[in-house]
């Protein structure tokens, strides 16, 4: 058995792809437009070297409300270099933190849909550091 993708349903897809791409990084590896069914599938990697795993987005062209979100889906998690590099670049980038990197390790933020992304230090935890020490969590993640 090999894991092939998460799916999650997105009622903005530029927002999105803005988000999973622009900001944070992931590559669109692929894109199907299905005009009969009117929806759009794309496919986002990271791009790194013998990680297959990818994330589907699911536009449907028609849906203009938000897309129940909650508890039960989870999260998405990333491994990254460096927790405060990546977190100050999101930050400036107008990604709220919802929960900073005080431990050096672990962070979470949201996509512009209010799926949670998980961000993990890759190795060891960095040693903490302000801002991210004094930061207090925002919402729920």
């Amino acid at each position: 058995m090999r894991f092939l993708h998460t799916m999650l349903r997105v009622r903005d897809l530029d927002a999105a792809l803005d988000f999973f791409v622009a900001k944070l990084g992931l590559r669109e590896l692929r894109r199907t437009d299905h005009a009969s069914g009117r929806y759009t599938l794309v496919f986002l990697g990271t791009g790194d070297p013998g990680d297959d795993a990818q994330i589907e987005l699911t536009h449907n062209w028609d849906h203009a409300d938000p897309h129940p979100t909650g508890r039960f889906f989870g999260h998405l998690a990333f491994a990254v270099d460096d927790i405060h590099a990546t977190c100050a670049r999101l930050m400036a980038a107008g990604v709220t933190i919802h929960r900073p990197p005080r431990d050096g390790r672990m962070a979470f933020v949201k996509s512009p849909d209010g799926h949670s992304v998980e961000l993990l230090q890759r190795g060891d935890a960095l040693t903490p550091a302000e801002p991210w020490t004094s930061l207090p969590n925002v919402g729920e993640w």
